[in-house]
């Protein structure tokens, strides 16, 4: 190899190579006089070996062990732990000062298990957006707005990050001081956190010496959420929902949207709709989160998101096209996909993600986690199948763009009820997620001649009501001990499970149903109509013709 090389290379090259043996054979000489006088220098010490060494480790008293025994029992079951972990003998710093800022609050270790579980789950969750929303969104579009979709769900991404360390954490998954109750301190129902998480703590309004929540979002666990994950990976992990949420929306306006004007309104959008939402269905204190708050208002569940984020993404979606107008030329043009590759490899991101969407709600590598691992592959298989049969026995052709949206909407009906229904109802999931949907995008969206431009009220809204409403019928205590009477809901949320008593939880799903589609048409109703006698919502007729690629980037997606 060396031949090869130019003579003044190979010289410098041996130079290099002179040079490096010259520095390592220097400090072999410089350590070794050291090496040997250390004896000489430890030989004074000779004459008292017993003071060198070490006093014997005490072995563990019998209560430590039992101690031991118990923690352990409680990570394998993900259960809570009763170690209360000395900060002076831990051996990481920066846990350990996490742990002695939390004081007032129980404190364990995290588990490396879980933790690693929830670290691979908020992997997946973002790659669920980026690419894969990007892909499956930019394949469907013309090939002039490629681009646009691309940026729009990148900028998403970048703008919800920074609202979700500035306030939107504590917002959404912090407990609300000022309800709770002043006699025992504990957390009642209340309908959005308070700004004690803003910037992950580090403000003034930080509660110090919190007995409801660690003081920091750092790795002590939070035990409203879970036993054995760190409060940073859940706040991260909670993020990618938060980002993946309103990237859903482009959805609804593609190909017609200022670029600008969508960023304004994802961040208005963020604090009227998603934060509220997500705090009454998923927080500890939520009015409406029968799961987990005793004291909730309406005693429903969602395990992922099918009305936090698909109902209220497909709903806004629908709204926010109604108000920025239809496409120009269409019902005039026919509107095909520019490359159905992009879209189906963005569908197969999706749904790989979407495990750790689904099964990662869990908040641990347990039990509830592999049900939802597994009636989420049958329903998305499931409805993967359907969709594109209803496609052959109805139009004559089974497309491609038909098993994708199949599987999106299995993935979206499936999740609200993915940890609370045995497989069979991951079965008959699937089969709703494949027909429902397709009914809605095939006959009803041309029956009432909305532009909605990439289905997201027919695949998200329709579905994340049908997995909903769904779960209120489905949901098997058998599958999720968190609905017996030793739960956290308590002996109410038993009851709405019980078939001898009505299984009457659908009453409960169909009022957060109502709830939130009334939130996210009217908070988007607002900020929409804002925007449109303000700044604007569309690029002038030239730039959408020429595409939003070249008037919002600049840039196009492909050069041929």
């Amino acid at each position: 190899m060396i031949k090869r090389l130019s003579t003044l290379t190979r010289w410098s090259v041996c130079g290099l190579v002179l040079a490096f043996g010259a520095i390592q054979a220097s400090a072999q000489a410089t350590n070794a006089p050291a090496a040997a006088a250390a004896p000489a220098a430890a030989a004074p010490a000779a004459a008292a070996p017993a003071a060198a060494t070490p006093a014997p480790t005490p072995p563990p008293s019998p209560a430590d062990m039992e101690t031991q025994i118990k923690d352990l029992a409680a990570y394998v079951t993900n259960g809570a732990a009763s170690n209360q972990t000395d900060p002076t003998k831990n051996g990481s710093a920066i846990l350990a000062s996490a742990l002695a800022s939390s004081k007032n609050y129980g404190n364990v270790v995290p588990g490396p298990g879980h933790n690693a579980w929830m670290l691979t789950s908020t992997a997946l969750v973002l790659m669920m957006t980026l690419p894969g929303l990007a892909l499956f969104y930019g394949g469907m579009v013309r090939r002039k707005n490629v681009l646009s979709v691309c940026a729009q769900c990148f900028a998403i991404t970048g703008l919800v990050t920074i609202l979700w360390w500035l306030c939107g954490y504590g917002l959404v998954f912090g407990v609300n001081h000022g309800y709770c109750d002043p006699k025992t301190g504990n957390a009642t129902a209340s309908p959005l956190g308070d700004l004690s998480y803003a910037c992950f703590g580090h403000t003034p309004f930080n509660v110090k010496d919190d007995s409801c929540q660690p003081q920091y979002v750092d790795s002590i666990p939070n035990g409203n959420y879970g036993y054995w994950m760190s409060n940073n990976v859940y706040a991260c992990f909670q993020l990618t929902f938060a980002i993946i949420t309103p990237a859903l929306i482009v959805g609804g306006i593609a190909e017609r949207m200022k670029f600008s004007s969508l960023v304004i309104f994802i961040g208005c959008w963020m604090f009227i709709v998603y934060f509220p939402l997500a705090h009454n269905v998923w927080g500890v204190d939520g009015m409406f989160n029968g799961v987990w708050n005793a004291n909730a208002k309406i005693k429903g569940m969602d395990f992922a998101g099918g009305t936090v984020v698909h109902m209220s993404s497909g709903w806004s979606g629908l709204t926010l096209a109604l108000i920025v107008g239809k496409r120009i030329g269409w019902g005039k043009t026919h509107f095909s996909p520019h490359s159905t590759v992009l879209t189906f490899i963005g569908a197969s991101l999706l749904w790989v993600g979407w495990y750790g969407f689904n099964a990662g709600s869990a908040c641990a590598a347990d039990i509830i986690a592999a049900n939802a691992f597994t009636t989420t592959t049958l329903a998305t298989a499931t409805a993967s199948f359907v969709w594109p049969t209803m496609e052959y026995f109805l139009k004559g052709k089974a497309t491609v763009i038909g098993f994708c949206s199949g599987a999106v909407a299995g993935l979206v009906v499936i999740t609200p009820a993915c940890g609370y229904v045995n497989p069979l109802g991951g079965m008959i999931i699937g089969v709703i997620a494949g027909t429902i949907p397709y009914i809605t995008t095939t006959y009803m969206k041309p029956l009432f001649g909305y532009d909605d431009a990439l289905d997201v009220f027919g695949v998200h809204a329709v579905g994340g009501m049908c997995g909903a409403i769904a779960t209120g019928f489905l949901a098997d205590p058998l599958i999720n001990p968190n609905l017996t009477s030793s739960g956290a809901g308590g002996q109410a949320m038993a009851d709405l499970c019980d078939w001898s008593k009505g299984h009457l939880l659908y009453i409960q799903q169909l009022e957060i149903v109502a709830f939130t589609a009334i939130l996210s048409i009217v908070g988007t109703s607002i900020i929409g109509f804002a925007l449109k006698f303000t700044i604007g919502l569309r690029p002038t007729a030239e730039q959408e013709e020429a595409g939003l690629d070249l008037s919002d980037h600049g840039e196009e997606g492909y050069i041929l």
